[in-house]
């Protein structure tokens, strides 16, 4: 089970909710706080982290099916997998952390979204014998 979102308060007195979303290998700290919608990830500017406007609105879709885009800031910390991996886990712990920030008013909406639930596809481990989790050797009757 997923660690329970917690409310932070920073030494400068401000209120962050806090978020952990994970999809395949990739785990991501999310920190949302009331503000104008600027997006860090590992201390970078989204844009320059995912590379692709694709992903970003994928990351963000949780503010879009709320209503709320640009009313919060985001800091994420995320490691692990790919890209598309980390916007995943992204976009499940800004769900996370929105639940927490509006006392379960969005659950219904983030529910039917599909954003609360967590994707558990993982890589199928490699098996002795074959080339890969389930590629053989290639066979050949003569």
């Amino acid at each position: 089970m997923a660690k329970k979102e917690q409310t932070k308060k920073s030494s400068s007195n401000e209120i962050r909710y806090y978020g952990l979303g994970r999809r395949k290998s990739s785990v991501a700290r999310v920190y949302i706080k009331p503000g104008t919608g600027k997006f860090l990830i590992n201390t970078k500017e989204a844009k320059q982290y995912l590379n692709s406007d694709i992903l970003i609105k994928d990351a963000l879709s949780p503010f879009e099916v709320t209503g709320t885009q640009n009313t919060f800031d985001i800091i994420v910390n995320v490691n692990g997998g790919g890209l598309t991996g980390q916007a995943g886990a992204i976009r499940l712990g800004i769900a996370r952390g929105l639940l927490e920030a509006s006392n379960n008013e969005y659950r219904n909406k983030l529910k039917d979204a599909g954003f609360l639930t967590v994707d558990s596809r993982v890589k199928e481990r490699k098996k002795y014998g074959l080339r890969k989790a389930r590629r053989a050797r290639q066979f050949s009757k003569r």
